[in-house]
């Protein structure tokens, strides 16, 4: 009898296990998670690198640096499919220095690009973390250079404001499925500080329509000073931002145009206008160029032209040389640098700045 008594309880431990390891394993298979990254390293050189104290040049500079043309990063993301339509996503992303493996292209966090929890449908997706702003991914849907880290939009942008509202922590945001071609994105960051609502708060909204080889995309921004997320690169600085851009697909050639602008607290109102093109000369080489005009419209003394032209030629889907050339013209107190590679070629002395860049990007 102790003999059967087993046989038939094995009987039915395999009965109630089974199902449980197939279902187990189904889940696994609706499950994904991806390693990815860039690594991009070049040579920068500039004919002109100022000094902060004084705004006068310092003299011409040549350095090997991380991210030439795209921010060297890498990065953890995945997905799991909850039934009914509804998925689970993540996605964890730091910033890293090729030149000494230190952090880097981030508000100096670890996991400072992006760190955030989402739930996504046919509803669309609520996403909550460390996250980029929707005015920030208006402003790259129409910058020329795709916010290339020499002669881009992304130089008028940390110019101006840093990393703030790139980086934007303690944010809740959510993003609607397209409906007759309109997408729209609202977002607020909650500075986190005990007893003061307003310290650090950020909100952003933005609004896309895309028809055919057009879209449209415009964007706000409002942010207050504070919060508890005080990191080395700032990104609570206290400001307003507009924007507004166009994007034009005709056949390999992509043109774009925006206007943006940026109201720093007891500083500075800019207006910053840029246009240009992207286009597919050959299979494996892009040719793109832009200009981004800034003036101050608290002082019409203060005004800057930025304009640059860039090639890139994939040797691989993964692997691409470029080169860069960039020219910045400073007056008054303007000063529009070339790259975000750091500090003496982000901002440029008054006069004009010629730079040029070189390097290798890949992608895995």
């Amino acid at each position: 009898m102790p003999s059967l008594h087993r046989k038939a309880c094995l009987r039915c431990l395999r009965t109630f296990l089974v199902p449980l390891g197939l279902a187990a394993s189904n889940a696994h298979a609706q499950s994904n998670v991806t390693l990815y990254g860039i690594v991009d390293a070049g040579i920068v050189y500039t004919n002109k690198t100022v000094d902060m104290s004084t705004g006068a040049s310092l003299g011409k500079q040549w350095m090997v640096r991380d991210s030439g043309q795209s921010a060297s990063r890498f990065g953890v993301r995945g997905t799991e499919d909850l039934g009914g339509g509804i998925k689970a996503n993540f996605n964890l992303e730091s910033g890293i220095d090729l030149a000494n493996g230190g952090l880097n292209n981030s508000n100096g966090n670890l996991f400072g690009r992006q760190a955030w929890l989402s739930v996504s449908s046919n509803w669309g997706e609520l996403k909550a973390g460390l996250q980029y702003s929707p005015f920030f991914w208006a402003i790259v849907a129409s910058d020329a250079r795709n916010f290339s880290q020499f002669g881009s939009g992304l130089v008028t942008y940390a110019d101006a404001v840093l990393g703030t509202s790139i980086f934007t922590a303690n944010a809740m945001s959510y993003t609607t499925p397209k409906v007759a071609g309109l997408t729209g994105s609202v977002l607020i960051a909650l500075g986190g500080a005990s007893g003061n609502f307003q310290a650090g708060r950020q909100y952003s909204g933005s609004l896309t329509w895309a028809h055919g080889p057009l879209s449209v995309d415009v964007a706000y921004f409002n942010g207050n000073s504070g919060g508890t997320a005080q990191t080395p690169v700032p990104t609570t600085i206290a400001f307003v931002g507009k924007t507004a851009g166009v994007v034009y697909h005709w056949g390999d050639v992509t043109a774009k145009a925006s206007i943006t602008a940026f109201k720093t607290a007891s500083s500075f109102n800019e207006i910053v206008y840029s246009a240009g093109f992207d286009a597919f000369v050959l299979p494996t080489l892009n040719l793109n160029a832009g200009v981004w005009a800034t003036r101050d419209r608290n002082s019409s003394d203060n005004h800057s032209v930025m304009s640059a032209i860039g090639a890139e030629y994939y040797l691989s889907k993964r692997t691409t040389l470029y080169s860069q050339f960039g020219v910045a013209n400073n007056h008054g107190a303007m000063n529009t640098g070339l790259s975000v590679s750091s500090l003496s070629t982000l901002y440029a002395a008054r006069g004009t700045t010629i730079g040029a860049s070189a390097g290798v990007r890949h992608t895995f």
